[in-house]
Order: structure tokens, then sequence, then C-alpha cells
């Protein structure tokens, strides 16, 4: 078994990345979000438009992510993977610093995280996009399709966590999905069978005893 999970919205409270925008950003930064939804540029392109706006010192930014709560529940069920030694994933179409600097609060900057990539400097932040493919069904610049499947080619279970537009194409991947917001709706529509969650209690609620018949068959 393997979990991949999303971060923004799912692991986090809040989109981290509106955060931040709606704080330091100048206002173009919706103009190109509006353009998104109307499907005239990808999420790639938006992305990359947007933090390219972001103002203010790096002293500013950390303030404004050091305000970005998680899901209580998230570190529980980020320990209980780690006992039973199930890999747990962050991917993510948000930025890692962002991703970093809120999981380091609550002692968890060890994860694995694949995103986008924060460079620049205060006043010329960029975004970098290493793990962008071109044709990727989502138009975002982390194609989550192709992390799941190099990453959990070894196992035999991909778990997938998600509750956005940018998880539609790899929830098609998973064995056991779980879905809120948008992406359970999406999945309802296409009669894709899934776990509604509202938090990570639920989650492990569900995998725990799955998980322990499982080991128990292999005794």
């Amino acid at each position: 078994m393997h979990v991949f999970c999303d971060f923004d919205g799912t692991i986090s409270v809040v989109d981290t990345t509106d955060r931040v925008l709606s704080r330091l950003a100048a206002a173009e930064w919706e103009s190109l979000e509006a353009d998104w939804i109307a499907g005239r540029i990808d999420a790639a392109t938006c992305m990359r438009g947007q933090i390219a706006l972001i103002e203010g010192s790096d002293a500013e930014l950390d303030a404004v992510l050091d305000a970005v709560e998680l899901d209580p529940a998230f570190p529980v069920f980020a320990a209980w993977c780690a006992d039973h030694g199930i890999p747990l994933t962050i991917v993510s179409d948000g930025v890692d610093y962002f991703i970093r600097r809120i999981l380091a609060r609550h002692g968890l900057g060890d994860l694995p995280i694949v995103s986008n990539c924060l460079t620049g400097k205060a006043g010329a932040r960029a975004l970098a996009q290493p793990h962008r493919r071109l044709g990727c069904a989502a138009g975002a610049g982390v194609c989550k399709c192709d992390v799941a499947a190099a990453q959990a080619a070894s196992s035999n279970t991909m778990v997938y966590i998600g509750d956005g537009r940018s998880d539609f194409c790899v929830s098609h991947r998973a064995d056991i999905l779980f879905a809120k917001d948008a992406l359970a709706d999406y999945a309802a529509g296409r009669g894709e069978a899934h776990h509604v969650f509202e938090s990570f209690h639920d989650i492990t609620a569900t995998l725990k005893p799955l998980v322990e018949a499982r080991r128990a068959t292999a005794l």
C-alpha cells in the first residue's frame, strides 16, 4: 500500500496559494484565476503568472504561511502510516516552500513532497514546474498521474486522497479513493467508487481494518 495525498484544501484547511495571493499579490491574480476557470489558460500557466505577482518580503510571506492550519487529524494519520510502514507521499499542484513551511511547524517536515518549486527572491518570485508533462489531462504544473504511476509501481494498492480539479485524472488510477468537495462530486458523477471524508480521522478509521486484515492474512 502507498498513500498519495493532495495538500491544499485536503491536508490544509484552506488553499494555501490562494491565501498567499489574497494577502500579498497584485490584484491581477484574480483575472488569471478567472481565465483558468473559464478554460482560456491551463492551470500551469495560471500558477506561473500568479506566483510572479506575489509582493512582500520573505518575512511577510512566512507570516501568511504561519497562519495556515492543517486538518488536526492529519498528524495522527501521518504517524499511523509511519507506524505501519505505509509510504505517504504528498503530491500537490501547489508550491514546495509553502507546503514545507507549514508542515515543519507541525513536525512533519520530513514527509516526501512532489510539487511546483518556488524560485527567485522577494519582489521577483517565480515558479519552476519540473513535474509538468505536456499533454497532461489536468493541464497542471504537476502531472499527478505520472508521479503516482512511477512511485506506486512497487505497491499493490494505491490510495489517493484529494479534493479538487488537479486530482480528477489521478483519481482514476486509485485502488482506494478518498474524496471531498469537487473531487467527490466528480467521482460520484462518473460512478467511481470512493469514500467521502471530512477529516483524516475518517480515513484512518477506514484503512485501519483493511491493513489489519491484510496483515492477519499474511501471517
